[in-house]
């Protein structure tokens, strides 16, 4: 990949097997236990599980 091509888009995984397990707070995707990023003291939740797993239905792709 060369320095001026534009970074390639990360795909947002829908239904992760064990959301718990990571901080959703950045494209860092830190575990849990290591919150890299000093985005807070708590790891930030995956939308499944505060929307429940239908929680991208009705989003327009960009």
């Amino acid at each position: 990949m060369s320095k001026d091509s534009p970074p390639s888009k990360r795909r947002w995984p829908l239904a992760p097997a064990h959301p718990e397990r990571v901080c959703w707070g950045c494209d860092k995707l830190c575990p849990a236990s290591d919150l890299a990023c000093a985005n807070g003291s708590e790891r930030t939740p995956h939308p499944s599980e505060l929307f429940g797993e239908d929680w991208y239905e009705g989003l327009e792709e960009a």
